[in-house]
């Protein structure tokens, strides 16, 4: 493995009110290699969402600490560019404004970084959709926008907190060949959130399995499976025993699947 973009040592995060504790991560210790894809899975609950918050500095957590490419998480970065379960995308906006949020909000010049938005564009499909407002496109076109918008500002690290969750099984399929694609040619460092096992098993190189609140990791399992992955690939015995490994990982910590 490369050197580690993002080092995550002995993080734990609890969440008080009044006299109440919720302990939400306990102990997490992961190091994820530059331009690596590596997927979170675990119940809802676990503390993935909450792991991704405290990478971007958005909350600090209760013990332990986190680097980017060696430098401590202490507050907002503007080397994260994140995608959510939601495109978010405003609706007054035209979609090549909505790429550019990032761009406007740092205070980047704009004619500079109209052209790479142009590009990422085209990179997910939707070079001919500039001028189109949201409510124009589908919820899969909708989220290829988001993560253009995410990659507009060239941010090394790619946080991605189950982003296809709300799409149908067949456009959610199209959006991880898109996926892959995208981060072939983009080659930012991934840490994707899903709740879905295929979907982590088919894209990631290394599949993190947390327990139940407080999450923990349970196992890191190394995925062999060759790239450029498609549909077909998750017929394989590979494939299927991969899947069956995480599946009975969280089953043995009593997670209904």
């Amino acid at each position: 493995m490369t050197h580690s973009a993002l080092a995550i040592r002995d993080v734990g995060m609890v969440f008080r009110r009044g006299e109440a504790a919720v302990e939400a991560l306990a102990s997490v210790d992961l190091d994820v290699a530059d331009r690596e894809f590596v997927a979170l899975v675990g119940p809802s609950g676990c503390g993935k969402s909450t792991l991704l918050k405290l990478v971007t500095g958005l909350r600090r957590p209760t013990r332990g600490g986190i680097s980017l490419y060696g430098k401590p998480v202490t507050g907002p970065r503007s080397d994260v560019g994140i995608v959510f379960q939601s495109p978010v995308l405003l609706p007054w906006r035209t979609v090549l404004d909505n790429v550019l949020l990032p761009a406007d909000v740092l205070r980047l010049p704009r004619v500079e970084y109209r052209d790479r938005a142009l590009a990422l564009l085209d990179l997910v499909g939707l070079a001919g959709f500039a001028s189109n407002y949201p409510y124009e496109l589908s919820g899969g076109m909708q989220q290829r926008a988001a993560i253009a918008r995410a990659l507009v500002h060239d941010a090394p690290l790619l946080l991605m907190d189950e982003p296809f969750g709300a799409l149908d099984a067949m456009t959610r399929e199209q959006m991880n060949l898109e996926l892959q694609r995208i981060w072939a040619a983009s080659r930012k460092t991934v840490l994707f959130i899903t709740h879905s096992i295929p979907e982590a098993v088919f894209l990631a190189d290394r599949i993190v399995v947390m327990s139940p609140r407080p999450g923990r990791i349970l196992e890191v399992i190394e995925n062999a499976i060759p790239r450029e992955r498609s549909l077909d690939d998750t017929l394989t015995p590979e494939f299927g025993e991969l899947v069956r490994r995480v599946r009975l990982l969280l089953g043995g910590q009593g997670v209904a699947l």
